[in-house]
């Protein structure tokens, strides 16, 4: 048990929890993994590497002793974590004006600017502020 915890730990903190918007925020899919699939994490994937595909792929391959539970949730959270990370990519594309204009960045590293595209709503068009919505971001 010790060890899934410290996979389910691992993957909390590799990826950040942030406010929910539209998608689920990475801290809730994993803790609605963690909920419906923590026992079968422990007794049937000890070792796998904590990143969600891999995670995933062994769920998937112990599918027929999973719980009912798990057996439901588990493709569900991570869809979630796969929508997310999308819209962390959505945002360097539907803020470029933004980003360049109102933010004075540069759409090669959008994460430097997200502080100003959360903080300045004033120039920021619906379209970006909606995929900062999505993305976590505020």
């Amino acid at each position: 048990m010790f060890r899934g915890s410290v996979i389910l730990i691992a993957l909390t903190l590799g990826m950040p929890s942030l406010a929910a918007a539209q998608t689920m925020s990475f801290g809730d899919s994993i803790g609605k993994l963690a909920t419906s699939c923590g026992a079968e994490i422990v007794a049937n994937c000890r070792g796998v590497n904590p990143d969600s595909n891999r995670l995933k792929e062994c769920l998937s391959r112990n599918r027929d002793v999973l719980s009912p539970q798990c057996a439901s949730d588990y493709l569900g959270v991570f869809d979630a974590i796969q929508k997310r990370v999308a819209a962390r990519v959505t945002v360097a594309n539907a803020c470029q004006r933004e980003i360049v204009k109102v933010c004075g960045g540069s759409t090669k590293e959008t994460s430097k600017s997200v502080p100003c595209l959360v903080s300045t709503p004033k120039g920021i068009s619906n379209n970006c502020l909606k995929a900062v919505d999505d993305a976590g971001y505020r």
